[in-house]
């Protein structure tokens, strides 16, 4: 049986649980692709899983290999897969429970997988799926963002967040954004209307009459930002499920899921120069213990990504 490197757990834990070794390489079931992964982003949620701040919510079998994001070329299909063949270059968010991306190849189920954007390296492309598809739907299915309103993105040079600006410009809002001050330029080439220093000022005090809130950080910043929604605004969380103190305001946890047809129209925002990946650091897959350490240090500016090939 041939065999990969991939990065596993085999217990709950800090980053030492980060094992590089050798596994079986994957098959794809009947409605599976099986895909060479070229990169992998780390997202909070792998560090979360991997401490088991998530056990009871997402049950994973031990030794798992972590991982949600990928790009890659399609290795080989299962039986019923049609819409996908050898050679195509991809892109995907797969469904957590399962092993990961963290590795030389995954298996992808086929209904999450989408062509990678034409115009982006496979780096880039594995930067989007999670924390795209997260800023989408806090933008327009949580918070129904329409043109002319105006968002408060806390967090905003972050992975979530710096899609979040760009999506919620592409759709023709008013943006303010919250970041430390060594991340107030990138904030600005985002496209940030209001860029806020958060060490140096206090939001509420610099923005008003918002809209839509799309919360990354949570504790205080969560509840600090009620006060700055109108009437009938709405509060959409990252990080926890927020409990509106106001009846005439609107708070929503943003449920992530794997979504390929939203991949396919971040694709092509990508391809239409929309959207574009913050991409901090670039590091070999054997690297994922110090990728971990980063990630949860909070202070990521874009995504880290892993490569491995």
């Amino acid at each position: 049986m041939p065999s990969m490197k991939a990065i596993r757990i085999h217990a709950y834990g800090g980053p030492e649980v980060l094992m590089y070794e050798d596994v079986a390489r994957p098959a794809p079931g009947p409605k599976e692709v099986l895909v060479r992964v070229h990169a992998a982003s780390i997202n909070p949620v792998d560090w979360k899983l991997r401490a088991g701040f998530l056990k009871d919510y997402v049950p994973i079998t031990l030794p798992a290999i972590l991982g949600l994001d990928m790009s890659g070329v399609v290795e080989g299909v299962g039986l019923d897969v049609k819409g996908f063949k050898a050679g195509d270059e991809v892109y995907a968010m797969t469904s957590m429970g399962r092993d990961g991306t963290y590795a030389e190849y995954a298996v992808i189920e086929e209904m999450n997988l989408a062509r990678k954007p034409k115009s982006q390296d496979h780096i880039r492309s594995a930067a989007i799926p999670l924390a795209g598809l997260t800023a989408w739907h806090g933008l327009f299915e949580f918070g129904d963002l329409k043109a002319g309103q105006k968002v408060l993105i806390h967090g905003a040079a972050g992975g979530v967040g710096s899609f979040a600006v760009q999506l919620a410009k592409s759709r023709g809002a008013t943006v303010a954004g919250t970041a430390s001050t060594r991340n107030q330029s990138l904030l600005r080439e985002l496209g940030v209307d209001q860029p806020i220093d958060y060490t140096k000022s206090a939001f509420e005090k610099a923005v008003t009459e918002v809209d839509l809130v799309i919360d990354t950080i949570g504790g205080e910043t969560l509840q600090r930002s009620w006060g700055v929604l109108k009437k009938n605004g709405v509060l959409a969380s990252t990080v926890t499920d927020p409990k509106s103190p106001n009846p005439a305001l609107t708070g929503k946890h943003i449920a992530n899921r794997p979504n390929a047809q939203g991949l396919k129209e971040l694709a092509a925002l990508a391809d239409a120069g929309k959207i574009h990946a913050i991409v901090e650091s670039i590091m070999p897959l054997s690297d994922a213990r110090k990728a971990h350490e980063i990630s949860q240090s909070g202070h990521a500016r874009g995504k880290i990504i892993l490569t491995a090939a």
